[in-house]
């Protein structure tokens, strides 16, 4: 063989060995990024869990209280933000109603009431139509 066919030879696996090399590293890359993608979902679901069986630890030792006394303003209060915060909008009219009463010049508790009634009453008319729509 002549010299040039040699180098041309030796430019082409040079060349070859380089594409190799990028497409395994790009591949290895992303097969990675594919591995450690479901953990991070996981973590995230696990967070959240994590804050819902925090806030339902919460809202029992508010129940506590109110068990105790059950005109106890700061537990009342707890209770409302604890239920808002995990969307539990059936269970928060009972102590918002109590705060309504015990609070009569507090306009604040009387809206949130009338939107809380407002959005249960939204849910179970969506209940009522998917049952309806399934029978």
């Amino acid at each position: 063989m002549s010299k040039k066919e040699e180098r041309k030879k030796r430019i082409i696996r040079i060349f070859t060995l380089i594409s190799a090399v990028a497409f395994l590293g790009s591949a290895g890359f992303g097969f990675i990024r594919m591995l450690t993608n479901p953990v991070q979902s996981t973590q995230v679901s696990t967070e959240a869990e994590d804050l819902t069986q925090q806030l339902q630890a919460q809202a029992r030792g508010y129940e506590l209280v109110l068990q105790r006394e059950p005109e106890n303003q700061v537990a009342l209060q707890g209770l409302v933000e604890i239920r808002l915060q995990m969307n539990d909008f059936e269970r928060i009219v009972e102590p918002l109603e109590t705060l309504v009463r015990l609070n009569p010049e507090q306009e604040q508790y009387e809206t949130l009431l009338a939107k809380i009634k407002q959005q249960v009453e939204q849910k179970g008319q969506g209940k009522q139509d998917d049952n309806a729509a399934s029978n």
